[in-house]
């Protein structure tokens, strides 16, 4: 019987499914070359020979995350409303972060910070929320920092969205929290008449 194959796209795969659901439930630390290849019934000459070893297989976990959110902002339409883009990639960012909920935590658990002033990449997952706060602060429906502005959007998206996916939020209720919440943050943010508009709007759906 010949020795297994170590380098095809099924080892890869199972490699990158075992580190994903390893980094979302332990310690980063005990993601071992040794234990991840135990885990995906392969041997560590496999995490070395398609990875490079621990590193290269976290590094790909993080880029698909990112990849995954990024496309789930991207495909939010942009229209005449700067806040209304806003309200709706909020809700689309809860959604992935909901149904990917290993990849969220891989993604923003400590193996990738959130730097909104630093360089922002072309699939750079928070791209399309900056790219909105900038339409706001250009429309003056937003006044502020934009850095500022991005940096307490998402600090209530990831706290929320973490919230949920620990079950600490009423599932009846987390809809709603999540909506009156984002509101309450952006009128904080936006100009009185921007501000009148987001208290006297109906929540949305």
């Amino acid at each position: 019987m010949g020795r297994p194959r170590t380098n095809d796209e099924s080892v890869r795969e199972r490699l990158v499914a075992c580190a994903t659901e390893m980094l979302a439930t332990r310690p980063r630390e005990s993601l071992t070359v040794r234990a991840l290849a135990g885990a995906a019934g392969t041997s560590t000459t496999a995490v070395y020979s398609l990875f490079d070893g621990k590193d290269g297989v976290i590094a790909e976990v993080r880029d698909r995350a990112a990849a995954g959110l990024f496309q789930e902002l991207s495909s939010v339409p942009s229209g005449a409303d700067p806040l209304a883009d806003l309200l709706a990639l909020a809700a689309a960012y809860r959604r992935w972060g909901s149904t990917h909920g290993h990849l969220y935590t891989v993604l923003f658990g400590g193996v990738q910070s959130f730097d909104p002033s630093g360089p922002v990449g072309t699939e750079d997952p928070v791209r399309p929320l900056l790219a909105a706060i900038d339409r706001a602060l250009e429309g003056a429906v937003l006044a502020g920092d934009a850095t500022a502005i991005a940096v307490s959007l998402w600090v209530s998206l990831h706290g929320l969205v973490t919230l949920e996916l620990a079950g600490a939020l009423d599932p009846a209720r987390a809809g709603i929290t999540f909506r009156s919440t984002l509101r309450a943050l952006l009128r904080g943010w936006a100009t009185p008449a921007a501000s009148r508009e987001l208290r006297d709007a109906d929540p949305a759906p």
